[in-house]
């Protein structure tokens, strides 16, 4: 039962335990740690090919032995409670944006059944609901539709407390000496720092900086086959949310570079003119990551000429 596995693993020799990475998975993998253990998880996916029969408790228990023994098995690193922690404030903040974001469009959708348009951007709707329940205004709308709009408008301002009570928790923590350091590459800031310190952490856990971007699903899926090659569009695995806030920094980064002179900006004209703008963008992500955990790996702060290594 739950509250006897930590009792049962204390009572035990030490060794190497292997769980599969599910809910509450780095909880366990940390308090079985603090215990002596060696703990490595291992994504469902790689378990899956080990099991044996029908899918059972006792197979499935099987499959993590046999499996956490393989030599060449890729683990899940675990959190620590800090990681957890941003990841949780990143989860919340980006889930508030969304239901921002629902509301908004709601409320531009039934305008329209008025012949009200609003136009696209969540600031325009901001600005023009107060306008358009105000008592004083004539604009063809029933006091209770004026009512609604009211109690709507209300969900709106206090969703946007909630985002910016998010944004500056993550603000503040973007001042640790981890953060500021990957603020120092271009097209980083507070947000994405703080999103890529929790899925990298000090950087000890993975290879090298291709490893980083294969698991953000930055790098290209392979179908070679009899000695050949066949590199086909990034593998979109792993975390999709940090994959997206590097290239939209990649993005910015591009734009802001699209005049200058400098080794970054001579490296992305290169490749946009050899390869095109998008695949540009995706290239430039990758670098981005690449650097980032070098940055976290060895302690040091973005240096202008890496950008042509």
């Amino acid at each position: 039962r739950r509250k006897d596995i930590l009792s049962f693993f204390a009572n035990m020799d030490k060794c190497l335990v292997g769980i599969e990475s599910c809910a509450s998975a780095h909880y366990w993998a940390r308090e079985l740690a603090k215990l002596g253990h060696e703990v490595k998880q291992i994504a469902p996916q790689f378990v899956k090919a080990y099991v044996r029969g029908n899918k059972t408790d006792y197979n499935d228990a099987l499959a993590i032995a046999e499996a956490v023994t393989r030599p060449e098995m890729r683990f899940v690193r675990t959190k620590t409670q800090t990681q957890q922690d941003i990841q949780a404030l990143h989860v919340l903040r980006k889930k508030c944006e969304r239901d921002r974001t629902a509301n908004c469009n709601e409320v531009r959708g039934l305008l329209y059944e008025y012949g009200i348009v609003i136009p696209q951007g969540v600031h325009h709707v901001y600005k023009q609901l107060p306008e358009l329940f105000d008592a004083s205004t004539n604009n063809g709308l029933s006091p209770l539709f004026k009512e609604l709009l009211v109690q709507h408008y209300q969900k709106l301002l206090e969703l946007k407390k909630h985002l910016d009570f998010y944004t500056q928790k993550i603000h503040e923590f973007s001042q640790e000496e981890e953060c500021e350091r990957l603020q120092s590459i271009p097209g980083i800031g507070p947000i994405i720092a703080s999103a890529f310190y929790q899925h990298v952490g000090n950087g000890s856990e993975f290879k090298n900086g291709r490893a980083v971007s294969a698991s953000i699903g930055l790098v290209p899926r392979q179908h070679s086959s009899g000695g050949k090659h066949n590199l086909l569009g990034i593998s979109k695995r792993g975390d999709s949310y940090l994959r997206t806030l590097l290239i939209h920094g990649a993005r910015a980064v591009m734009r802001v570079n699209a005049d200058k002179d400098t080794p970054l900006a001579r490296w992305i004209k290169r490749i946009e003119q050899t390869r095109g703008k998008n695949k540009a963008v995706v290239a430039l992500a990758n670098k981005l990551a690449r650097i980032g955990w070098a940055i976290l790996k060895y302690g040091c702060r973005y240096d202008p000429e890496w950008a042509t290594a």
